[in-house]
């Protein structure tokens, strides 16, 4: 598959991801009586990403995130020439959800951006969290989606059912830590949001691409060392659904 054709499915699965799971966060969670709340925000992301596993993993491979593509690549089943440019298309992909999702969210009268769905800690914490407990659970919980993608997308692995680990774990991952910093494991998503949410938000974006950045990078380098090599070298881009938030 072609490079042009590979970051085009990227831009359009991080677009699906961002304005699904942030459209959901922004237009249905606190909808009097009958918002979704945060459940339902942990179901649109995990529905997001498992809809684009099975539409744009057999392109190309459905990371439509920085952190996945990056540890799938120290993981050695990225190859290093594709990063910068799947990485450019994730970013541009959120932008221009983030820019839809703002056309329509303003659209309402006496609508506030404040946070739009955006990353933060201290006093952009949908619980008051400090830095220090967003810069450990987006670690931690980016480590383990890795771990889980890396693992559902091993030619090992049963086929056909990568997407919906994949997918699942990208929820559950949401339950955990929506309360802490509304949930990032993702630069991407974080940096479409912020920009329409204003300077205070984009003050914070730093550590929502550190911390993912960390917790994937060590991902795929323990992942061969704990569990070992696939029986394969080549790429598992285009042979396994392999996605990331």
């Amino acid at each position: 598959m072609s490079l042009t054709r590979r970051v085009s499915a990227e831009f359009l699965g991080t677009f699906w991801l961002v304005f699904g799971g942030c459209g959901t966060a922004v237009v249905a969670a606190g909808f009097p009586r009958l918002g979704v709340g945060f459940a339902g925000v942990a179901l649109a992301f995990g529905l997001t990403l498992l809809t684009m596993a099975y539409t744009i993993g057999p392109i190309s491979g459905c990371h439509i995130n920085p952190a996945v593509t990056f540890g799938l690549w120290l993981g050695k089943r990225f190859p290093a020439r594709d990063v910068i440019p799947y990485v450019i298309a994730q970013v541009l992909g959120a932008i221009a959800a983030a820019a839809v999702l703002y056309a329509i969210a303003s659209g309402k009268s006496g609508f506030v951006a404040g946070q739009f769905a955006t990353n933060g800690y201290g006093a952009l914490s949908p619980g008051g969290y400090p830095m220090a407990s967003a810069l450990i659970v987006e670690i931690v919980c980016t480590f383990a989606f890795l771990m889980v993608i890396m693992g559902a997308t091993d030619r090992r692995a049963p086929v056909g059912f990568a997407g919906l680990a994949i997918g699942l774990v990208l929820t559950l991952i949401h339950l955990i830590s929506i309360p802490i910093d509304n949930t990032s494991v993702n630069p991407a998503r974080s940096t479409g949001p912020a920009i329409f949410a204003g300077s205070a938000e984009l003050s914070q974006l730093w550590l929502f691409w550190i911390a993912p950045l960390i917790g994937g990078g060590l991902a795929g380098l323990l992942y061969p060392v704990l569990f070992g090599a696939e029986v394969s070298e080549e790429p598992i881009v285009g042979k396994a659904v392999s996605a990331g938030k």
